[in-house]
């Protein structure tokens, strides 16, 4: 872990984060190719991390032969995986997953899971298929983390709105419970941020808050937190949007923001986990992660496409460690 100071600068001028707290990268723990029905062969990516008696559930987008779909694959020492491919298909022609259903959240309730996935009509064509906007918030439930999962069309969580920071994208994030009230970190855009969705009921809507909880202009996308009880802060990480004049807009690092309440973050306190610099193996692109407490060290999953790559497609999964407890960078 370390507090070294950096200074990134970007064309358009946007934040940048000049902390770091770096994780040890471990390099690829899954690479595409080798899915089920070719559920993962043009890339695999979005990795989401889970535990359920013992076995970690590792979800991630598999591009396959007709899109993007939420797959899966289970391990008991996060070492050997083996790939049980989709967990979810695209809804009907019409509906709002009918392009995509992937990039799960899930939460334990004590009695069931409750899944929280992208959706979307519409994607920029084959045969990549990537989805297109807008990215929306669907529901499916299931009694086990490995399925079987049933959608759940009836349940509307929230949804785009325009006019508001969440007009083009409102697609699910972390979920913690404060009380009696579900606090969900969404991603939202025009430009890229994250907001706080709340329900006291898992099977309802929700009430989305009227600001995000750090200004546009950071152009940060998805969310996943630890918190550290030794110091009672909140640690959440998220997904950084670079800019070149080479590449335009990409994924280009992991940043960690910190706060003691979920409800009030400021945008200062901040610090780049995973970026080029101290990862083994992708030097420019690093996509979304999650982390979960594996013994006395944090694991913080990723996707990246390695070398100097930017693309979307041909992604691996990545794993990376913090060691606990977590504190803050001195600033």
């Amino acid at each position: 872990m370390s507090s070294i100071e950096q200074d990134t600068t970007y064309p358009d001028g946007r934040p940048s984060a000049k902390l770091r707290m770096e994780a040890r990268d471990q390099g690829v723990i899954l690479r595409h190719g080798d899915g089920p029905r070719q559920c993962d062969y043009l890339g695999a990516r979005e990795a989401l991390i889970f535990e359920e008696h013992g076995v970690y559930h590792l979800f991630y987008d598999g591009a396959g032969p007709k899109g993007w779909l939420a797959c899966l694959a289970t391990s008991k020492d996060l070492k050997t995986w083996e790939k049980k491919g989709p967990v979810l298909d695209f809804g009907k022609p019409g509906e709002d997953d009918s392009a995509s259903a992937s990039s799960p959240w899930v939460y334990f309730d004590g009695h069931n899971w409750h899944m929280f996935y992208v959706a979307t009509p519409n994607t920029y064509g084959g045969p990549e298929y990537i989805p297109a906007l807008p990215y929306l918030t669907m529901k499916a439930r299931s009694k086990s983390l490995a399925g079987p999962w049933v959608k759940q069309p009836e349940v509307i969580p929230f949804r785009t709105k325009p006019g508001t920071y969440y007009a083009d994208t409102a697609s699910p994030g972390h979920i913690v419970k404060q009380g009696d009230d579900y606090l969900m970190f969404f991603s939202a855009s025009i430009k890229r941020t994250l907001g706080i969705a709340r329900t006291r009921d898992l099977n309802g809507p929700w009430a989305v808050d009227p600001q995000p909880i750090v200004s546009p202009e950071e152009q940060i996308e998805n969310s996943s937190l630890y918190f550290e009880p030794s110091n009672q802060t909140w640690f959440l990480f998220t997904n950084h949007i670079g800019l070149d004049d080479r590449n335009g807009e990409y994924t280009d690092a992991i940043w960690v923001y910190w706060s003691k309440d979920l409800n009030r973050w400021d945008e200062k306190d901040k610090a780049v986990v995973l970026d080029g610099r101290n990862c083994t193996w992708s030097k420019k692109c690093i996509g979304l992660p999650s982390v979960i407490v594996v013994g006395k060290r944090l694991a913080m999953f990723y996707d990246a496409p390695g070398g100097d790559s930017t693309s979307h497609m041909g992604r691996d999964l990545g794993l990376a460690w913090l060691a606990l407890p977590l504190a803050p960078p001195k600033q």
